[in-house]
């Protein structure tokens, strides 16, 4: 196939207890897989076979719904696996002097989880940066992203987090507000800073 499943670099109960062993089983092993699947079969149908994610993303009002879903759906939780690690991680680098700049931690996490709190229905919370390295926030729905070009947003992705019910359904309930704040005890801060300066080029 075109587009792998991408294993993962930890054990399934490597993130418990903010998320458990069976939503990661669930959400990896099914829904990631599912969305790879059909993207792949997108692929075929519709001539991009060959092509990076990152390439059809860029390009996606060019293609089908179900190239847009699964596409971001397969796209968005590569990222999301990377952007996790157990016991999580402190910002550091480039990116902890933008965050000062952007009003601190505590303020980053406020307006992030308020607007993954705020996203009516499925989707997705981005702290972004600009190619000069302002961060910002925002959210999309479904499973759109900020590489994709029917999107508002300008920036490339630092780090994202999933705010569909599969992601915290089984442990946190209704609660998305609760997950959103347990979440920060597994961000991967090394990666965020990785996408950071890649971002600079």
């Amino acid at each position: 196939m075109a587009f792998e499943l991408p294993p993962l670099k930890y054990d399934y109960n490597a993130l418990e207890p903010t998320i458990n062993e069976e939503t990661m089983k669930l959400h990896h092993d099914k829904h990631h897989n599912a969305y790879t699947t059909k993207f792949n079969d997108a692929a075929k149908e519709e001539g991009f076979e060959g092509k990076s994610a990152e390439e059809v993303l860029s390009q996606i009002s060019k293609y089908s719904t179900k190239a847009r879903d699964n596409g971001g759906g397969y796209w968005n939780h590569a990222f999301f696996w990377e952007i996790m690690t157990p016991g999580g991680s402190q910002p550091s680098g480039k990116l902890a002097d933008a965050i000062t700049e952007f009003g601190g931690l505590d303020k980053l996490k406020e307006e992030f989880n308020n607007k993954g709190a705020g996203q009516f229905g499925s989707g997705w919370a981005w702290l972004l940066t600009d190619s000069s390295g302002k961060l910002s926030i925002a959210s999309t729905p479904n499973q759109d992203n900020p590489l994709m070009d029917v999107t508002d947003l300008t920036g490339t992705p630092v780090l994202g987090n999933d705010v569909w019910e599969h992601a915290y359904y089984l442990t946190y309930r209704n609660d998305r507000g609760a997950y959103l704040k347990a979440w920060w005890d597994v961000v991967n801060w090394d990666q965020a800073n990785k996408n950071y300066e890649a971002a600079l080029g």
